[in-house]
């Protein structure tokens, strides 16, 4: 042991310590003895060998905890993709969805396309309807993709206008808009529409020009000289002549008026038709029956005054149309019709007009050849025997107006506007009886209130 003179001993943590086992047992911190523990794990003892032990230590805690971040990170995404793919989705796409109507050049983009599509879902390939109807659609010129979208829906051919804008630019055919007129079902798919449209297929479309004062078998013999037409003619005879009930059923307005078990005589409303040429005989009866409609429009509703139903007025207004040629005879017509139905000047209520035994001939004979053959034959032509000579079986006897009284059971022909107002409005004023035709190319009448005027008029124009 030393001593020091005139001194205190070192404080403890100046003391130099005996070796270096004591030293590290004494003063080596808490931190660096479990360092120096988990060291040895790697190696024995301290110096180099403990510091680098030490070090792979600190690396093999780090990568768990990036990892962990990662795996972080990656769940976080996925909710994120979750949320947009669910709950937000609808918001996305709505957003999307409205941008592409706005501009349709925005379908270009698939993700687009693709939400687009989803949301039209199946309007976009299903027909709006069952109706296979043939209707022109005008297409106006310098009318864009969108604005023909909102007629056509409006209009019945699509369930959502934006199909056929989708379609048109999925197909790259939104360039070819062109203004005309086009033949559209409601049956057909907006696929269809489109192409229908857009795209048409060369079609040869069929004309069929109907004039006023046709027969029944006049039209079926007019569809007979259409070879284009697929349809046979002797079908659309059937169903005119015959209307089933679930025809009836889509127009109340002709069952209201039309007798149970009467063909659509004087029904089907001439016109230029343009048809496709697989048009069906229930679609061109259609067409007609709403020509017949739009034309007559609230002449339906007879005034109660006048005291006839409307298909009264319809037959007596076929007599007008197939005896009057200018339309200022018309009303004088009818009103000799109409004095000698209601006896006037005790005359009897025989109306003896030729057109109507010119009728009841015709039938006779047509029923005796076959439809194809009605191509060839002459209507109207006056018969070879007296008219008055005449017999026809009981169906066909209240035509033959020479001896059997009243007014003929329905209507000859197919009238015309003129000839039914002259029906609902007869100038009886007159009391006019009688009338025969001048012939002398002014295609005018002369009328007599009497008998005697009448046979005048005979002489006079060359009848006697």
């Amino acid at each position: 042991m030393t001593l020091r003179s005139g001194g205190r001993a070192r404080e403890r943590n100046q003391a130099r310590p005996a070796d270096p086992g004591a030293y590290e047992d004494v003063w080596q911190p808490e931190y660096a003895v479990e360092s120096s523990g988990r060291g040895g794990r790697g190696g024995n003892g301290g110096g180099n060998n403990g510091g680098g032990s030490n070090g792979w230590g600190n690396e093999r805690r780090g990568i768990p905890g990036f990892i962990k971040f990662l795996l972080f990170a990656l769940i976080l995404g996925g909710i994120v993709i979750a949320l947009l793919v669910t709950i937000l989705r609808p918001v996305v796409r709505n957003a999307i969805v409205g941008w592409a109507s706005d501009s349709p050049a925005a379908l270009g983009m698939p993700f687009v396309a693709d939400l687009v599509r989803e949301d039209i879902g199946d309007a976009l390939t299903k027909p709006a309807a069952a109706d296979t109807t043939q209707i022109p659609f005008t297409v106006n010129d310098g009318e864009n993709a969108t604005a023909i979208a909102a007629r056509l829906q409006k209009d019945g051919f699509l369930t959502d206008g934006r199909a056929f804008v989708f379609i048109a630019t999925e197909k790259v055919l939104t360039q070819k808009l062109g203004a005309g007129t086009f033949i559209l079902r409601k049956s057909m798919t907006p696929d269809q529409v489109v192409e229908a449209l857009l795209n048409p297929a060369p079609v040869q479309y069929v004309q069929i020009a109907l004039r006023t004062g046709l027969r029944l078998e006049q039209i079926t013999a007019k569809l007979e000289t259409l070879p284009e037409l697929t349809m046979k003619a002797a079908d659309f005879y059937e169903l005119a002549k015959n209307p089933p009930t679930e025809l009836l059923a889509d127009y109340p307005w002709l069952s209201d008026v039309l007798p149970k078990g009467a063909s659509l005589e004087g029904f089907l409303w001439p016109a230029n038709y343009q048809v496709l040429p697989d048009t069906t005989a229930d679609e061109l009866i259609r067409k007609m029956l709403d020509g017949f409609k739009a034309a007559i429009g609230e002449r339906l509703a007879v005034p109660a005054a006048r005291d006839r139903d409307f298909y009264e007025i319809l037959s007596l207004a076929t007599m007008v149309e197939r005896e009057a040629v200018v339309d200022e005879e018309r009303p004088l017509i009818a009103g000799v019709f109409e004095n000698r139905l209601h006896k006037v000047g005790g005359i009897a209520p025989v109306l003896a007009s030729d057109p109507t035994v010119f009728y009841g001939w015709d039938t006779l004979e047509l029923a005796k050849k076959p439809v194809e053959e009605w191509v060839g034959y002459t209507f109207w032509a006056v018969p070879p025997k007296p008219l008055k000579d005449i017999v026809f079986p009981p169906e066909l006897l209240g035509y033959q107006t020479y001896t059997k009284a009243g007014l003929i059971p329905g209507p000859i022909c197919t009238p015309t506007l003129a000839s039914i107002d002259a029906a609902l409005a007869p100038d009886t004023d007159a009391k006019y009886l009688y009338f025969v035709a001048k012939g002398d190319g002014s295609n005018t009448h002369a009328f007599a209130k009497n008998d005697k005027e009448h046979q005048a008029n005979l002489v006079k124009y060359g009848y006697r």
